[in-house]
């Protein structure tokens, strides 16, 4: 049977600063983030099955995105732990705010590599992670694609010597 492809987009404001950037984004500041989330694998053919024909049912993926992502990241503001950002972060914290502390800077690129942990841990058995494509702005956007990530095998010496 086919492998199908399937996406379901996400939106969520997070607000973030990046600790010895020499730019703008070294300050507090915030984006509207749309997530791409792409999984795949063989729609399910057992007629049997109440989710006949889906590769994953879209509110299953929903569930897993929200509880993982979605939700905790919108309306919080994210920090690198291992920054003095972390004073801010405690401030903030004692106001009430929502603080995500990260053992990373928190950029689109490192936001994307910890998404795709996230959710892989979560996916049924028969469904895996594709890719993720994250838009900072309408424009910027970081990409992450599983066949990246796998570790090209070491050529192995001919047989015989």
């Amino acid at each position: 049977m086919s492998k199908i492809r399937i996406t379901k987009q996400f939106s969520f404001e997070t607000g973030h600063a990046l600790y010895g950037y020499d730019g703008k984004c070294r300050n507090v500041h915030g984006h509207s983030y749309k997530l791409n989330v792409t999984v795949i694998g063989t729609p399910i053919g057992d007629s049997d099955h109440v989710k006949l024909g889906m590769v994953i049912d879209f509110g299953d993926l929903k569930y897993i995105v929200k509880s993982e992502i979605v939700d905790k990241f919108d309306h919080a503001t994210v920090f690198n732990k291992n920054t003095p950002h972390v004073k801010l972060a405690e401030e903030l914290k004692n106001h009430g705010h929502n603080v995500i502390l990260v053992d990373y800077q928190p950029t689109s690129e490192n936001m994307v590599i910890d998404f795709a942990e996230k959710i892989s841990k979560h996916l049924p058995a028969h469904v895996q992670l594709h890719s993720l494509k994250l838009h900072e702005t309408e424009s910027s956007f970081a990409e992450w694609y599983a066949a990246d990530q796998r570790v090209p095998k070491a050529p192995q010496p001919p047989k015989g010597e």
